[in-house]
């Protein structure tokens, strides 16, 4: 058996052999069907298979498969661009594309330090994150995330970045009650900014709802707002990593909608194309754009296969699908439903501590004890035990661990595909319950 089959991070050990996917389903080569209830990692936004969407990256393949972004642009790239920039809103004005979501992060700070090299400030060169944050799997993205188990092997090449609490209502930070959590966190940002140096700060980047790190974290209402407030006042950047949660996942084409507040860099991905083809874009505010064109006549990243055209093809597929059939209203209300649903179905765990999320994406956070909120220890695994529960009887969760202190801590994220039926949804409801019982049973 390859080291490839093994589901190292997941702790699924040898892995079936993927056969076809039809819809919210996946089928192995054994004939076992799994209903993804994850999305993968959030990705697939609308199922497998969908004919519309493969029909046209066929068509896009008969006619070329790619066009060097410096040589040409293309129909699908220019029909792609302008549904983005009509979604995000006219504030918005350039998007980078690229493969994968960490490299759209990469490019957000690329372009944050190229902004400020533009205005002839290029002593502001340094990013405040927040702890608990994951923001890719590239150096640079690596550099901003608060994750320490994927850190740890690189520490000694990543970027200096200061980090500042996460903020999760759930878990406040400084032990502040949650009616001052949103005061605290802009707070401790501002004396973090003042502490470094404005003159030395290009960015400060977060995620609206934090995905992996944390098991779906939504940040507390006013703290966009809050935090944008202080990053105007000092001259910094707000960067949205939306790679997860954005493209419709939370019910909003962009996350940062349900909060009012725009950023003025955000990098897409996963939904974005919906796992037909690797599609990432980062997008940029107009007068950030037009500083950074007016200086250097470009914005200077990008990748070989920035504006893929088989992969825009297939990304304007999907988001018209997804236009078309209103499925961000469906995200919304169905949202609500599912979350109402699993609260009424696990409350008899006791080991269920919170049920929280936007949209489509929603996390699960598993305690020792709910009023205490103490983690269960890391030895014994428990996220992975239900995922694994769970793949086992035919359901596709996300197992996340180690957001509490940076070691112990369980979650499970579901993430549906926006269209995914309501008695697809039922069946998630009830096989999740069954495989979490199964689960505490066995451990």
């Amino acid at each position: 058996m390859s080291t490839a089959s093994r589901a190292i991070g997941f702790g699924l050990g040898d892995l079936p052999r993927i056969a076809r996917g039809a819809g919210s389903y996946l089928f192995d080569t054994e004939g076992r069907r799994y209903l993804d209830g994850s999305g993968g990692p959030a990705a697939f936004s609308i199922g497998h298979a969908n004919a519309e969407v493969n029909a046209a990256i066929t068509a896009q393949l008969a006619q070329v498969a790619c066009g060097y972004r410096y040589l040409f642009t293309s129909a699908a790239l220019e029909a792609l661009s302008e549904l983005i920039l009509r979604n995000c809103g006219r504030e918005f004005a350039h998007i980078v594309y690229c493969s994968s979501g960490s490299e759209a992060v990469e490019s957000a700070l690329k372009v944050a330090l190229q902004y400020w090299d533009a205005r002839g400030m290029g002593t502001k060169h340094r990013f405040i994150a927040r702890e608990r944050s994951y923001h890719g799997s590239t150096l640079g993205a690596l550099s901003v995330s608060g994750f320490l188990e994927r850190r740890r092997p690189f520490e000694r090449s990543l970027l200096d970045v200061a980090f500042v609490s996460s903020a999760n209502a759930y878990r406040p930070a400084g032990g502040s009650a949650a009616a001052q959590l949103v005061d605290y966190l802009a707070r401790e940002l501002e004396e973090c900014i003042q502490r470094l140096g404005p003159e030395q700060v290009a960015a400060f980047i977060f995620e609206p709802v934090v995905g992996a790190a944390g098991g779906v974290v939504p940040a507390p209402s006013g703290y966009a707002a809050a935090v944008k407030e202080v990053c105007e006042r000092h001259g910094v950047l707000l960067i949205a990593d939306e790679v997860m949660c954005g493209s419709g996942r939370c019910g909003t084409w962009r996350a940062l909608e349900h909060e009012g507040v725009r950023p003025d860099v955000m990098a897409v991905a996963k939904g974005l194309a919906g796992g037909y083809i690797p599609l990432g874009a980062t997008i940029l505010r107009k007068e950030i754009a037009e500083t950074i064109l007016a200086a250097h006549g470009s914005v200077l990243t990008g990748y070989t296969y920035s504006g893929h055209t088989a992969a825009c093809a297939a990304g304007l597929a999907v988001q018209r699908i997804i236009e078309r059939e209103a499925l961000l209203d469906r995200v919304r209300t169905a949202g609500h439903t599912l979350q109402s649903a699993l609260r009424a179905s696990l409350e008899r765990f006791e080991e269920v501590g919170d049920v929280r999320g936007r949209g489509f994406l929603i996390g699960i956070e598993f305690v020792r004890d709910r009023i205490t909120k103490l983690p269960f220890p890391r030895e014994r695994a428990l996220s992975h035990t239900i995922a694994r529960r769970a793949f086992q009887n035919g359901l596709i969760v996300y197992p996340c661990a180690g957001h509490v202190g940076g070691v112990m801590g369980d979650t499970i994220i579901v993430a549906p595909p926006y269209n995914a039926s309501d008695a697809e949804l039922s069946e998630l409801v009830s096989t999740l319950e069954l495989s979490i019982a199964e689960a505490l049973a066995s451990s």
